[in-house]
């Protein structure tokens, strides 16, 4: 059986964000465009709301404050080894916390040191679901290459409740 891939482009509180959901579940997300996505991923696009319908409502009820743990199937075909580990780990850590590199590392049973953790943050295929967002640097937030850069990461861990508002967000 051939593999497809449905688009879903959402308007969220942190940019619009698009979903790609195979057969199997949520295979890539992340902000910007639909634009290219299928052909990135390899895959022939079908048009398919109903495919797409759960993570796109879970996602909405992830920013409405509804939704602490995402039961949208994921697809991981396109990763594997370490990397493959490091993020099913990553996938297990509650809404409202935050690891660090060096921790992560530790619980995905890996040999990737805390500054290779932080290239698979980099790279994860799949944020929000995935979390990369709750993975901070022992002295801070660190860095997060998604949406506006750390400033996004923020605004999520604040919504989570693991940052407290500051002024701004008042």
């Amino acid at each position: 059986m051939m593999t497809t891939v449905a688009l879903a482009e959402v308007p969220t509180p942190v940019g619009p964000f698009v979903l790609a959901v195979t057969e199997v579940g949520l295979m890539a997300s992340g902000w910007g465009s639909r634009a290219g996505l299928a052909d990135r991923l390899g895959l022939a696009e079908v048009h398919d709301a109903d495919r797409t319908a759960f993570a796109v409502a879970e996602l909405n009820a992830y920013f409405a404050g509804d939704l602490r743990a995402f039961e949208t199937p994921i697809d991981w075909r396109l990763m594997s080894g370490s990397r493959l580990r490091v993020l099913q780990a990553l996938h297990q850590v509650p809404y409202g916390t935050a690891v660090t590199y060096g921790e992560l590392a530790r619980r995905s049973g890996s040999s990737v040191p805390a500054r290779g953790i932080g290239s698979i943050m980099g790279s994860n295929p799949i944020p929000i679901v995935v979390p990369c967002h709750r993975v901070i640097a022992g002295n801070g937030l660190g860095g997060f290459s998604g949406g506006e850069g750390v400033e996004t990461k923020r605004w999520l861990l604040t919504h989570e409740g693991y940052l407290q508002p500051t002024l701004l967000d008042l």
